[in-house]
């Protein structure tokens, strides 16, 4: 019999389609090329793209040339432009202002072989590194009111360009997602003085049957009303409303937890496309009681259809149960070639 669940945050309603109920191996393989031509994001091909706006370098190397370890450039299309202001206005009933904000690409490693799940636990901290750094950098611009951080893993998730690499986007208003997040936690604060963020880790690590892996400070689960298969959530235990607020000595730990569940599904889905994304409270208001940051994993192995649109509901074909079980019981991850 199928399931209705509702998501305890913002009230969305999934069915959980048990009859048609999917294992790893029924859903589609991603096929990966390894195309190093012409690649923008190469060592030696620095000039292919706007000039960078931070790097790690450990060789003393000059900026823009080769010899880092990560680098931080603007999108050469980007989907907001930093220069200008937002002059607001209204057009009737309709309001509008100018595509001002910030998008930028973090190209995490020089070696276009390699995805973050091939990377070393200090490469990937410094991955965070430079989330973090450009996070509370940008929230110095008045204009911008929310900063999100998102990777598209693989062609059927959106990336273009295979070489492994994050997005961040400064916007000037707060996206509907994030807005209905905070609303359904604050009513959630209002009627019991907690975190339903917090609430929801401490049923889920007593009642286990959701939980994938867990380490000191962070926890991965499936969410009890995941909109797709293998959804996942990676969540800090403690109590903390902005990412970039995340305390340095608890980034080795973020580094691990995202590098063990990242491999378990990629072993378990055969190296599904993904996309990931970093939920934080926005610039403004980053200091609330009732808002938890956390990051959503999402692999692309069902597509939305006339349904979802129309509805607002999402059919998942795998319990989340079955799906914590399954990459649970993954011991050691390898990276998949």
């Amino acid at each position: 019999m199928p399931e209705l669940r509702k998501d305890p945050i913002v009230g969305r309603w999934v069915i959980i389609s048990t009859e048609r109920g999917k294992r790893p191996s029924d859903f589609p393989m991603e096929t990966r090329k390894r195309d190093t031509k012409l690649c923008p994001f190469c060592p030696t091909n620095e000039s292919s793209t706007p000039p960078e706006i931070m790097a790690f370098r450990d060789d003393g190397s000059k900026s823009n040339t080769p010899g880092w370890s990560l680098r931080v450039i603007p999108n050469k299309f980007p989907a907001l432009r930093i220069e200008g202001d937002l002059n607001r206005e209204g057009v009737g009933i309709f309001d509008k202002m100018n595509g001002v904000g910030a998008h930028e690409v973090i190209v995490e490693t020089p070696d276009h072989t390699k995805d973050i799940i091939d990377l070393e636990l200090k490469e990937i901290e410094n991955v965070i590194w430079a989330y973090r750094d450009r996070i509370n950098d940008l929230k110095r611009d008045p204009r911008f009111r929310h900063i999100m951080i998102f990777k598209n893993q693989g062609e059927a998730a959106g990336a273009s360009l295979e070489h492994s690499h994050s997005q961040l986007i400064a916007t000037p208003i707060v996206p509907i997602r994030i807005l209905s997040e905070m609303e359904g936690a604050q009513k959630y604060y209002e009627f019991k003085e907690r975190c339903i963020f917090c609430d929801i880790i401490r049923q889920e690590l007593n009642d286990g049957t959701r939980i994938i892996v867990e380490n000191d400070k962070f926890v991965a689960l499936s969410p009890f009303a995941a909109r797709f298969p293998f959804e996942t959530w990676v969540m800090p235990k403690k109590h903390n409303p902005a990412f970039e607020n995340m305390k340095p000595e608890n980034i080795p730990f973020f580094a691990e937890i995202l590098k063990d569940i990242l491999g378990r599904l990629a072993v378990a889905l055969n190296n599904p496309a993904y996309n990931y994304v970093i939920h934080s409270s926005p610039v403004e208001i980053n200091h609330k009681d009732e808002y938890h940051w956390h990051l959503e994993i999402m692999p692309k192995l069902t597509k939305v259809a006339g349904f979802e649109w129309g509805t607002g509901f999402y059919i998942n074909p795998t319990t989340p149960e079955d799906a914590a079980l399954y990459l649970r019981e993954i011991k050691k991850p390898q990276p998949v070639v």
